[in-house]
């Protein structure tokens, strides 16, 4: 199903009009406080902002936020949770692969405050895709991963991605990584969105 945006506006960034294609994984890049997270919070109908957003042919104003929430799924940088362990935030008798995050079982039963930082990002991925949402906004979702488990996530994503046909917005300060993980590339830059190419082997 097609992520399309039409002519959003928020404070400080000139109009943006983007599709993302069933399947297909689309990076944004920028430099810190160019909009990018305002950007998602918009698309995932959490901040404030005009022009239109489709998912296939469905209207973000035509649904309720939270159901619009639910399909147009937003991980942020800043990770919240609101109960004590991760498996209270996850769906009732839905089997958690953590193994696919080099994870334990057991993790999801221990205090979220007892957890590194690169465990609470990883259990946040699979809090996300366990609720099958149809489309995926990832602010800086590796950020806190060591390179083995930047690898581990990047594959669960692709996976998740490839398997339910989901447009993917990837957020990112890594070229290299966001060469490997998209198809197409834009740049936030003074106030704009445009397209832009990722050479190989560029430099982060």
């Amino acid at each position: 199903m097609q992520l399309r945006v039409v002519n959003l506006g928020i404070d400080g960034l000139a109009p943006v009009t983007l599709s993302v294609n069933a399947g297909e994984c689309v990076s944004i890049e920028g430099a810190s406080g160019s909009g990018k997270t305002r950007l998602l919070r918009a698309i995932a109908d959490l901040d404030p902002h005009t022009g239109e957003i489709y998912l296939g042919d469905v209207a973000c104003e035509s649904i309720s936020a939270p159901a619009w929430r639910r399909q147009v799924a937003l991980l942020p940088a800043e990770i919240v949770w609101w109960k004590e362990t991760a498996r209270e935030h996850l769906p009732d008798g839905r089997e958690a692969p953590t193994a696919a995050l080099h994870l334990d079982a057991a993790i999801l039963q221990q205090p979220l405050s007892e957890l590194s930082t690169g465990q609470r990002q990883r259990l946040a991925l699979l809090r996300l895709l366990q609720n099958t949402p149809q489309v995926l906004l990832l602010d800086e979702p590796t950020a806190a991963l060591d390179p083995d488990n930047v690898q581990r996530a990047e594959s669960f994503i692709e996976d998740y991605r490839k398997r339910n046909k989901t447009p993917v917005l990837w957020i990112g300060h890594d070229r290299e990584q966001l060469r490997r993980v998209a198809s197409r590339h834009f740049a936030i830059r003074e106030g704009v969105l445009s397209q832009v190419s990722i050479p190989a082997g560029v430099d982060q």
